[in-house]
């Protein structure tokens, strides 16, 4: 299944366009890019900023911290920060002080046991930030889309309210890439986030604000989407936990653009987060009924578990070449499985992973169950209004006249191109079939595969351009259908996150979650940006 003559002409025409483009925007940024007096934002000194989503419920239903100084903590640290990181893109802080006001008056008035209030609103005055494109009722709702900066969110969408039911706090919206279809978080709504822990790279995307806010101390939980890494890759970048669920267990409604058709089954949503101790709890809250097809209750034992490990895709020629600073990280965390904790670990090659680009395309040119086509691209971006012409619109880009970014003008310019027609959709089907089933057999239900979030550490600003298929590294998994959690392993030597992705077969995403906890508690987990 080499790459014919004409289809690594076409790879490599893109490529080059890609890198002039990101000549152009590179040499923008330092022209007329932001300026700091520091490369990071500066470390906390509020403790209570430092505390885990679950830690700081407790003390609030004990009585031992009032919700409001909680709240108030956060918003101050947003009003430090975000200018730095454009993380948060629309604050809700009058509303949140009400909010949690209320939590505070109704645990004066009412002598519920701990026990009690727990299991009503297991986040009861925690702070929470939601990603853009997700319903939040009197929030906008654009995906940073042009067309829909005007939308505003008279509802909230399933997870959200779910969070809200449980007791959480929304501090804010987070910025994302336009349509939720780029790397990197930058629109022409809410500009550009950037990575704190240096703003000259990026957050990731396409929930790339909730990444960099959460990281900055800005927030303690989140809410994200996925459907080629959406959450992992931020999380990577920034060096927080994110879980893309198994696939149907979490509601996806109420959050713009929804997948339709063939896509519906890949996209996930699921929780974002500081400390790894919240992602189980923030699950089970924001599956709703769905959580019954998942055993995150069940006692998972570490060194029981088979762990195998891969440190790059096999060699596609489409993708960068891992970071050795990460092939260490992840040779690391092998060892120690093998000599500390006395697992079984066993290296593997999945010769299949090398076509994990083509893996994804296969999923997004999958025909829906009634058998009508995908939504395209270039619809989404007239938001099924006035006819785009992504030919037009690079012309107007060279000119700075579009209202689009140049990753969706591109996207629109090469989807057609991109999609398999029914022998290539085919021939990659038959593969992605027989590569999960190799993947599943292997895992069973006492199995977990680590794997890079990313071929790289956080690139500098507008360098995916040059860099298109990197996304894959967490796409395939999209496309296999299995959960995964990013976990952080701290800070290479230039201070910017280095990570791992935690696999297991479907619906075991506590197998994931529990060795997301071990690397924390053996690793360190999030680092705080400035600190060092």
């Amino acid at each position: 299944m080499a790459p014919s003559f004409t289809a690594r002409i076409q790879l490599f025409l893109l490529r080059a366009l890609g890198f002039l483009i990101g000549l152009v925007g590179r040499a923008a940024l330092v022209l007329r890019g932001p300026k700091f007096a520091s490369k990071t934002p500066p470390p906390v000194t509020e403790p209570l900023l430092l505390l885990s989503g679950m830690q700081l419920a407790k003390l609030i239903r004990q009585r031992k911290v009032k919700c409001i100084d909680v709240v108030q903590a956060y918003i101050n640290r947003i009003k430090d920060v975000n200018p730095m990181i454009n993380g948060i893109v629309k604050y809700r802080f009058e509303e949140a002080m009400k909010e949690a006001h209320a939590v505070d008056q109704k645990l004066a008035e009412k002598q519920e046991d701990e026990a009690t209030l727990e299991n009503k609103w297991p986040f009861l005055g925690v702070p929470l930030t939601v990603k853009e494109a997700f319903q939040l009722q009197g929030m906008p709702n654009s995906s940073g889309l042009m067309n829909r900066r005007d939308a505003i969110s008279k509802t909230d969408a399933t997870v959200v309210a779910l969070l809200k039911e449980a007791g959480a706090i929304p501090l804010g919206i987070t910025n994302c890439s336009e349509l939720c279809m780029w790397y990197e978080s930058s629109n022409k709504i809410y500009g550009r986030s950037n990575n704190p822990y240096d703003l000259q790279h990026i957050v990731g995307g396409s929930s790339g604000g909730e990444g960099c806010t959460l990281a900055a101390a800005c927030s303690v939980i989140g809410v994200g989407s996925d459907i080629g890494g959406s959450i992992r890759m931020p999380a990577f970048f920034n060096g927080i936990f994110g879980h893309k669920p198994s696939p149907g267990v979490v509601p996806n409604k109420g959050q713009f653009p929804m997948a339709v058709g063939g896509q519906e089954l890949f996209q996930c949503t699921g929780p974002m987060c500081r400390y790894a101790e919240d992602l189980a709890p923030m699950l089970k809250v924001m599956a709703g009924p769905g959580i019954k097809r998942l055993k995150l209750d069940t006692k998972v034992h570490l060194k029981d578990l088979k762990f195998y490990w891969m440190e790059h895709d096999g060699g596609s020629f489409l993708m960068s070449k891992v970071d050795q600073d990460l092939i260490l990280a992840q040779k690391k965390v092998v060892v120690h499985l093998e000599t500390i904790l006395g697992a079984s670990v066993q290296h593997v090659k999945l010769k299949k992973m090398k076509y994990s680009f083509q893996l994804w395309i296969t999923m997004m040119s999958a025909k829906g169950h009634d058998g009508k086509e995908p939504l395209k691209f270039v619809d989404l971006l007239g938001d099924h209004g006035k006819h785009v012409n992504p030919l037009w619109e690079l012309i107007k880009w060279c000119l700075g006249l579009s209202v689009y970014t140049i990753p969706s003008i591109g996207l629109a310019l090469l989807e057609e191109k991109l999609k398999y027609n029914n022998e290539k959709y085919q021939k990659f089907k038959a593969v992605e079939e027989s590569l999960r089933k190799e993947l599943v057999e292997m895992l069973g239900d006492d199995g977990v595969f680590l794997y890079p979030s990313h071929p790289t550490v956080a690139p500098k600003h507008h360098v995916p351009l040059t860099r298109p298929f990197n996304f894959a590294y967490t796409g395939v998994f999209n496309a296999l259908g299995l959960p995964v959690t990013q976990c952080p392993l701290g800070l290479n030597v230039k201070g910017l996150p280095l990570g791992i992705q935690v696999v297991a077969g479907p619906f075991n995403d506590h197998l994931t979650l529990a060795v997301a906890q071990y690397l924390e508690k053996t690793f360190g987990g999030w680092v705080c940006p400035g600190k060092f």
